[in-house]
């Protein structure tokens, strides 16, 4: 199994194939197995990389250093490690907002391209922001079950992110949300949450591809939340995924792969 050591935390990857490099960044709670249609359909044509964050899967469970600001910094240790140049950055949920932060602090000297998954510019109501999913009461609710309630919580994860969720779907929930000690999962909830990066979306200066899952549960108008980032960055398209809830990579994988692979040939 493939270890990484950045910046204290050993990081489990996979890297397949050759050419154009596209690293992957998974959701919150979760890790790199939900990536796996991609690891397997794109490494033919394109060098594909995903890792699970600290904390997740099957990366070391430190301590400390569960914050989006310090997986950005991991990512771009592991980034600068196997000098990997003209990256597409790839990021669902969570990953969306590693890889926006990862601009924000490194630029995008080593970046070609991002890849938002479903992900809104900020999941918080802001008094100036109408896209807002979830307030404090919100976040207390969740964090009680986290905290509480493992069996719970994923159970109410995998109902939110999946739109018809199989056997297998839900076995898989399981096992890797499992993975997640309650105490970091409580910690990199609270602090993706209340990030907002409307300040730093129109400062993107890479071409950007914003998809969005039509049948998502987890919110109210979650489309309209969605593609509302692509108002913020100036080189952005939108591309929605009609049969897919939270994870269209997952749910529509031959589709999504197909998408991708138009954006990344097209810049």
């Amino acid at each position: 199994m493939p270890y990484a050591q950045c910046n204290g935390a050993d990081l489990y990857y996979e890297d397949r194939g050759e050419g154009q490099p596209i690293v992957f960044l998974h959701g919150v709670l979760h890790s790199l197995r939900f990536f796996e249609p991609q690891l397997a359909g794109l490494s033919d044509e394109y060098r594909a990389v995903a890792v699970d964050f600290r904390g997740h899967g099957r990366s070391e469970k430190t301590e400390l250093g569960h914050t989006v600001a310090q997986y950005a910094r991991d990512i771009h240790t592991f980034v600068e490690q196997r000098d990997l140049d003209d990256v597409v950055l790839v990021g669902w949920s969570l990953g969306a907002l590693v890889s926006w932060e990862y601009v924000d602090q490194f630029g995008t000297e080593r970046i070609r391209g991002l890849v938002d998954v479903d992900m809104e510019a900020s999941r918080f109501q802001w008094d100036d922001y109408e896209h807002g999913l979830t307030d404090l009461e919100g976040i207390k609710d969740t964090l009680a079950l986290v905290q509480g309630d493992r069996t719970s919580i994923i159970e109410r994860m995998t109902e939110q992110v999946f739109k018809d969720p199989s056997a297998e779907t839900k076995t898989l929930q399981f096992d890797e949300i499992s993975r997640t000690p309650a105490s970091i999962g409580t910690v990199i909830l609270i602090d993706a949450v209340t990030r907002d990066y409307r300040r730093v979306l129109p400062e993107i200066d890479v071409p950007m591809l914003v998809c969005a899952g039509a049948e998502e549960e987890t919110t109210r108008g979650t489309v309209a939340s969605v593609r509302n980032v692509v108002d913020f960055v100036p080189d952005a398209q939108f591309e929605l995924f009609e049969d897919s809830g939270h994870g269209p990579c997952f749910e529509e994988p031959e589709r999504f792969n197909w998408v991708m692979s138009r954006f990344v040939d097209s810049i």
